[in-house]
């Protein structure tokens, strides 16, 4: 049995690609030094991968930021205020990642939203109606060319055209009809190409397939690939796909004359009914993914073979279920964390391992095999920690758990009483410039070069220093600056039971933010006050309100590696009691405002509709109202959102029962504010004036036109004004800059 990668993390073992790219952007090193650092790191994936003896590796997995955005570049789907700009080409495509604000111009960033079900995120392509689609570029054919001067003979890795046009945003009047068939055109240039330099596979990711399609998206799905099928020259084409099943297309997929096609065996719930059940054409590779590419533990090779033997066909690859960017790069970089631990997980290396051992397993008589005992050993029995206190409040969870009282119109009536703000309240969503010395501060710490009286001390006064300045800009509620916390989801994990931590094993989220998300091994209990005490110190520097800053449980289990032994619900409710406990200390020290992020609430909502309630809204809404449901009612509740779409699920937004919900909405152009007034949204809201994940300074015209647009859907009694998420990644300089305009916007619009 032979193997496949989807694809590989390309961010570098120690995360070079990200360094090389912020030097770069400070202009420290040229264009010429981070093409080699990128070549560099691809070279290592290539020959790491060869070396573990996978059969189909890819090429063209690697990105300087993001593969969709890659596409959109290669194609010319540039929007002409970026060409404008009058850039490299390097220059244009980092502008449409990140913005740009020089002396060539001043343009925002395109949107960015979630990679499906994943907390990657993926640049938005942005199609007007003067949009000339050409292929503009050969990166695709260079790194293919480069890995065969390498030795590898890879699978060249593209975007699918149906996923792309599904995930690009319209401008103009013409949409997917007026573009598809010169998109289509392209892309067989593309395989041309290909095919005239010796690529043997292409393969065509999409993934957009395991959603709900209609009638339309099929037939448009069918004609796309008739073309390209008919045109694939020498090559051969696999149609990958994963993140679910392709129940609503796949006689149609398999009626098609590809070569292979990939499926996902873990999240695709009825993949494998869909083979049993409709058969497999025998003429054609059957990829099938079951080492999952989402989680770190060691796979069950008992399960994988049981799916494999019952496929039905030996033209069979093992592959993994998607791709192994979201995993960390090797376990050899852990070098404090315990054996005991470290024997049941796997990252991206390991997984090389697995994929071999499993194919060398497949169709002998592999219970006597000693990889195979030595894998089986690792699961039997209870792997994890369990509480048995934990385990028993969970169960005592009744539905008056789950209701807060008053309702929100007495309480949002007493808050305005109490808290007496202004019209158009301002403030930001809670993290400050993570500056050099802070992060000094908290490595020292932990390395024991300082004692905690020092550590203490040092971020007591950043945070005197923090809340004077806002003071100074005229904020109107104030946060503490979050200099304690390395990592929203991190800094939680490491003051609760039940969690484990790596070193190194950093995973990218977009571009150049990589986060290392904390292992779930047991049971979740809190060990003690988190956040009470920079909270309590915060609000004694200053006569305005001070927003207590925590992370919700939906968001803490989405953003770690999660158990795999007990259900999703079950650890998110384990969280939620945690942070209840956090939520009523902060109250009973006197913090009025306790904001509750939950920025990956739509992470884990299952990618088809018709599972949404069932299997996801209907305990992780309660469990968000679990948190703060025992609060008084004086004590105001906000929540925060970013970079998905939320617009289909505003009426669960508004159950979540918060009395202020702030929402990225700046790179989207505003686009919730529709849904908001379509579903009469109860709760006030703060959708973002400004991008932060841009350097650019947003000008206070700018803020005011965005909240002008914003009065005409959300009631002016309902509206704050902040940043669409924190600030933490921003310099200081253009951090008071941008909150000195946006204060001077709230206040012109006050006027």
């Amino acid at each position: 049995m032979k193997t496949s990668v989807i694809g590989y993390p390309r961010i570098g073992k120690d995360r070079e690609l990200k360094f090389a790219s912020e030097k770069f952007f400070a202009g420290e090193i040229g264009e010429e030094e981070l093409l080699k650092v990128a070549k560099e790191i691809r070279k290592g994936d290539l020959l790491k991968q060869k070396e573990a003896g996978i059969s189909y590796i890819s090429s063209n997995d690697f990105s300087f930021y993001d593969n969709v955005l890659d596409a959109a570049f290669l194609f010319n789907v540039i929007p002409q205020r970026y060409k404008d700009l009058n850039l490299s080409d390097i220059g244009t495509y980092f502008a449409m990642a990140r913005g740009y604000q020089g002396a060539n111009g001043n343009v925002k960033a395109l949107a960015m939203k979630k990679w499906f079900n994943t907390n990657y995120h993926y640049l938005v392509p942005e199609i007007d109606d003067d949009t000339k689609i050409a292929l503009n570029g050969s990166k695709p054919v260079d790194e293919f060319i480069e890995a065969k001067a390498l030795g590898v003979d890879t699978k060249v890795a593209i975007v699918g055209p149906f996923t792309f046009l599904k995930l690009a945003k319209f401008t103009g009047a013409k949409k997917i009809s007026d573009f598809y068939s010169v998109l289509t055109a392209e892309y067989i240039k593309l395989v041309s190409v290909l095919a005239e330099k010796g690529a043997s596979w292409i393969e065509f990711d999409e993934p957009y397939l395991v959603r709900d399609l209609s009638s339309e998206d099929i037939a448009l799905f069918k004609e796309i690939y008739s073309l390209i099928l008919a045109n694939k020259g020498g090559a051969k084409i696999l149609l990958q796909t994963y993140f679910g099943d392709i129940r609503d297309i796949y006689s149609e997929v398999v009626s098609l004359d590809f070569d292979g096609i990939g499926l996902d065996f873990l999240e695709g719930r009825k993949s494998l009914e869909l083979v049993k059940t409709n058969g497999f054409p025998a003429g054609k590779v059957l990829f099938a993914g079951v080492v999952n590419g989402k989680n770190i533990w060691k796979n069950n090779y008992k399960k994988s073979l049981e799916i494999l033997n019952s496929l039905g066909t030996e033209n069979v690859v093992v592959s993994t279920s998607c791709s192994l960017l979201h995993v960390p790069y090797t376990l050899e970089s852990e070098k404090k964390l315990s054996d005991d631990y470290k024997k049941h997980f796997a990252f991206a290396e390991e997984k090389l391992a697995e994929l071999s051992e499993i194919a060398a397993l497949f169709g002998t008589e592999f219970e006597s095999a000693a990889s195979f005992k030595n894998n089986q050993a690792l699961f039997t029995g209870r792997v994890n920690s369990e509480d048995k206190d934990v385990q028993a409040k969970v169960a005592a969870i009744t539905e008056s758990d789950y209701v807060r009282l008053p309702v929100f119109e007495e309480r949002e009536k007493i808050q305005k009483k109490i808290l007496n703000l202004p019209a158009f309240p301002t403030t930001t969503i809670g993290s400050f410039p993570q500056t050099s010395d802070v992060r000094k501060n908290r490595q020292e710490f932990k390395k024991g070069l300082k004692s905690k009286e020092e550590y203490v001390e040092f971020n007591k006064k950043k945070i005197a220093e923090c809340i004077k300045l806002q003071e100074e800009i005229g904020l109107d509620v104030l946060v503490h600056g979050e200099f304690e916390r390395n990592d929203m989801v991190e800094y939680f994990g490491e003051n609760l039971n039940g969690y484990v931590f790596t070193e190194k094993a950093w995973v990218q989220s977009y571009g150049t933010r990589n986060v290392k998300p904390p292992i779930i091994w047991g049971d979740v209990s809190r060990k003690s006050p988190i956040t009470v005490e920079w909270s309590k110190f915060a609000k004694s520097c200053t006569d305005k309100p001070v927003k207590g800053m925590l992370t919700g449980p939906v968001t803490i289990l989405n953003w770690s590696f999660p158990r795999e032994d007990i259900s999703i619900k079950e650890s998110i409710l384990q969280i939620a009691l945690a942070i209840r406990d956090e939520v009523l200390d902060l109250e009973a020290n006197g913090i009025g405002i306790i904001q509750i992020d939950e920025a990956a609430l739509r992470e884990k909502l299952p990618l088809r509709k018709s599972d949404w309630y069932s299997e996801y809204l209907d305990f992780a809404i309660p469990a968000f109202r679990l948190v703060h449901s025992k609060v008084r009612p004086e004590t105001q509740i906000h929540t925060h959102m970013c970079y998905s779409e939320f617009t289909d699920i505003i009426p669960a937004i508004d159950a979540m029962d918060a009395d202020v919900i702030t929402f990225e909405a700046s790179r989207s152009d505003l686009q919730i504010l529709d849904s908001l007034k379509e579903n009469n949204f109860k709760t006030e809201v703060g959708p973002g004036v400004y991008d932060i994940h841009s350097p650019r300074v947003p000008s206070v015209d700018e803020i005011v036109a965005a909240l002008t647009k914003m009065r005409a859907k959300i009631e002016d009694s309902k509206l704050w004004v902040n940043p669409d998420c924190g600030l933490k990644t921003r310099g200081e300089e253009e951090t008071v800059k941008s909150l000195k305009n946006l204060v001077a916007a709230a206040k012109q619009i006050r006027g």
